[in-house]
């Protein structure tokens, strides 16, 4: 891959000749098989491309040079989002995530330094947790009242004449504007019927990111200009005042900017104007001058471990908590920006008592119940106390009978539970300190 400082000297007219290059595309191709990911619509997965790749990179150069390649349709699937609802991805063929990869080595370094120090989404170099710590520290300085601005359908409305007249003003190969167009496009295969794309830019081919920031960097220099200070991470934008009439005033006249200028719309629902404590940013949200993870983010997760830990299932304890670990680690290696690990701790133990819970539940009299925590080490008193009780199994999750014979170290030590919260990074408070959200 051509690096950046070589690609600012280079590109010129002859831009669209280094896209027509074996080593631009072979590199392109180290980039998709790195990222994994489905076939498209031909059904041509990584490995098989990669069978004749020599051939299939030949065949690629000679269709970009000759003007003969032809993207073809994404394919698009849909997946269920957090909040509800569906959210639209496209995946583009083998082939056509190739061509992309290769413009996005190219166009990238032209770019990325045009764009905003506020932004942070879909950069080298910057990911979600530096965007909510710059958030902190704005709001750290007393503007404390948040202009939440979320868009709606925005990689869906993407004006394709405003995208490509914008990067006119900063590529001299106007072959290269005439590519992306073209895979803009390229329509969308959907049920399988096909249908044309005069507008947007479909979530899931490696070019559509780039894209999106040169939209929204037009957003970005207007905040700048009116003295501004935000985070944007893609699509969501935070702007930070310090009063709340100051907040209204500027969602209203922004409100208007992106609708009259960008020709994008504001989704109602989910932006709003509100002191920090109550707004959600990347799934976190500023409290007290300190990063938490969001109220929404955490019963998101306590859900998630319910869904994995059902009462009634065939699946032994053992392959119960493995499904779980795997799910629990990315989570918590994304939440670990929160400065309570106390926050991590509540979901591990949660899990732990949703599998205790099972545990009770699975001895289906009293005295088996007994006789279980008699043989797990718990004296007989204590394990009466428990076993004969009328408190439902919920409860007797939680008693000390039950906690003692399942002990936390037994949940670790022996079944394996994955355990992030005491990892004791420099940015976390000790496990006793919590953080109340609203």
């Amino acid at each position: 891959m051509i690096e950046y400082k070589q690609q600012l000297v280079v590109l010129d007219k002859a831009t669209y000749d280094q896209l027509c290059t074996s080593s631009q595309l072979r590199a392109a191709f180290i980039a998709v098989k790195k990222n994994k990911g489905a076939p498209g619509v031909d059904g041509i997965t990584i490995e098989k491309f990669e069978e004749n790749l020599d051939e299939n990179i030949e065949q690629i150069r000679r269709e970009l040079a000759n003007w003969t390649y032809k993207p073809m349709p994404v394919r698009c699937v849909e997946i269920e989002k957090p909040s509800g609802g569906t959210r639209q991805l496209g995946i583009p063929t083998i082939r056509d995530r190739i061509v992309q990869a290769a413009l996005k080595a190219l166009l990238e370094p032209i770019f990325e330094p045009m764009f905003s120090e506020s932004s942070y989404g879909f950069r080298p170099g910057r990911n979600q947790r530096q965007a909510v710590e710059a958030a902190q520290r704005i709001i750290t300085t007393g503007k404390e009242y948040v202009v939440d601005i979320d868009l709606a359908k925005f990689f869906d409305k993407i004006n394709h004449d405003k995208l490509i007249g914008r990067m006119g003003k900063h590529i001299e190969d106007k072959r290269i504007l005439k590519i992306v167009g073209i895979i803009l496009r390229s329509g969308i295969m959907k049920d399988g019927m096909v249908s044309e794309t005069t507008e947007g830019s479909v979530q899931g081919s490696p070019l559509s990111p780039l894209l999106s920031n040169i939209v929204l960097d037009q957003l970005d220099k207007e905040l700048e200009a009116r003295g501004l200070e935000f985070c944007r991470y893609a699509d969501d934008c935070n702007i930070f005042v310090k009063t709340e009439k100051a907040a209204n005033r500027v969602m209203e006249s922004i409100g208007k900017y992106i609708k009259n200028k960008l020709k994008l719309e504001i989704n109602k629902e989910k932006s709003k104007v509100a002191l920090s404590r109550f707004v959600k940013f990347l799934g976190m949200t500023i409290v007290a001058g300190t990063i938490a993870i969001s109220v929404l983010s955490m019963n998101r997760a306590m859900a998630k471990v319910k869904e994995l830990t059902p009462r009634g299932t065939s699946l032994n304890l053992e392959t119960t908590i493995k499904a779980a670990n795997c799910w629990y680690v990315g989570w918590a290696n994304y939440y670990g920006m929160t400065q309570y690990p106390s926050q991590l701790f509540n979901i591990e133990a949660h899990m732990r008592r949703r599998c205790r819970s099972r545990i009770v539940d699975q001895q289906k009299s009293k005295r088996n119940l007994f006789e279980k925590l008699i043989s797990r080490g718990v004296s007989r008193g204590l394990a009466a106390k428990a076993a004969y009780s009328n408190m439902g199994r919920w409860a007797l999750s939680h008693c000390r009978a039950v906690e003692r014979a399942y002990s936390n170290k037994w949940f670790i030590n022996v079944m394996g539970q994955k355990i992030k919260s005491n990892e004791q990074r420099t940015h976390w408070f000790h496990t006793s300190r919590w953080v109340k959200l609203t």
